[in-house]
């Protein structure tokens, strides 16, 4: 005899409860029923108000700002799901806050990205489902299965019809030269690249830049933004050489106060991003928000269904 399939049940924490609306919505399945609130101390409380005891539960919460509040709050989910009989939970989380520190760089300093992903592991989870993680290495600090997925297929079908003349793609730093590499392959364009200097948490220099944009519309991309100094620093460089319209394509905007104001007085024209987290707009600057509810879905889907997700990473070979 064959076990039946456990039921597919999806759940959100406050950090971006839309974009767990629309998976359920894309998907056809409502989303799941839990009370999430504070006590008086600030302490994070959590109720799931339904029966999940041998169901295949999932989690939607990327670890946006504030980052430790939502990462908390789904530890205590995860907690409430396991502790609940859950037969399975998925972490399914768009955007993995401390990624970035995924390293010793300096004396004396934490792998906190390591550190998170054995917190998740102690609370319960079996599997994890995130977006371009900043560094693809961090997968490997889980002992768990990871699925980690692309925005490229998402992104690439708007860009193709944003950009219509001779265009370049860029990378901002040395750093994301093989995720500019993957943009300048689906694109059909030639790639350059801008080093950087960085000269504090919030400021870098952009110094000089390798490859021609001279009479070329610009894509400049990156993972993820959170004070647009990169990608500013290197627009102005950009434009100094020649560059015509700059356009920035980003997996997460995950834009503070003075990213906003750097946007609105830079060489940009348009940020073309995702919804894997809230998204922060400025008056006079274009903002482009594409969804990935449907990645997401689709992945979950395969997921349940012991399918190959990998499939998800093509994308048509389209006009160049």
């Amino acid at each position: 005899m064959f076990a039946l399939q456990p039921e597919l049940k999806i759940f959100s924490g406050s950090a971006n409860r839309e974009l767990a609306t629309r998976i359920c919505k894309g998907i056809g399945v409502p989303l799941g029923a839990a009370t999430l609130s504070s006590f008086p101390d600030g302490e994070t409380y959590v109720k799931i108000e339904e029966n999940i005891r041998g169901r295949d539960v999932f989690i939607v919460q990327p670890t946006c700002p504030p980052v430790n509040e939502h990462l908390m709050e789904l530890l205590i989910m995860v907690d409430a799901a396991r502790r609940a009989s859950a037969d399975r939970i998925t972490a399914v989380i768009p955007f993995f806050g401390y990624a970035r520190q995924d390293r010793k760089d300096k004396p004396r300093v934490p792998i906190t990205a390591k550190l998170v992903a054995n917190l998740l592991c102690a609370a319960g989870v079996d599997r994890v489902l995130t977006m371009d993680l900043h560094a693809q290495q961090v997968q490997g600090f889980f002992d768990i299965p990871v699925d980690h997925l692309y925005s490229l297929p998402v992104l690439i079908p708007y860009l193709r019809e944003r950009l219509t003349r001779k265009r370049v793609v860029v990378s901002p730093d040395v750093g994301g030269l093989k995720m500019a590499s993957a943009y300048s392959q689906a694109l059909g364009t030639n790639l350059a690249i801008v080093a950087k200097q960085r000269k504090s948490a919030t400021e870098t220099e952009a110094q000089y830049l390798i490859g021609e944009v001279e009479g070329c519309d610009v894509l400049l991309v990156d993972d993820l933004t959170e004070t647009a100094g990169t990608l500013t620093s290197a627009a102005k460089l950009l434009k100094k050489n020649g560059a015509l319209d700059i356009y920035a394509g980003v997996a997460h905007a995950v834009l503070a106060d003075v990213a906003l104001e750097r946007l609105q007085k830079s060489e940009i024209k348009e940020l073309i991003t995702t919804n894997s987290v809230p998204v922060r707009t400025v008056e006079g600057f274009t903002t482009t928000v594409l969804c990935v509810s449907e990645l997401l879905g689709e992945s979950i889907k395969r997921i349940h269904n012991d399918e190959s997700v990998s499939s998800l990473f093509k994308i048509d070979s389209g006009t160049p």
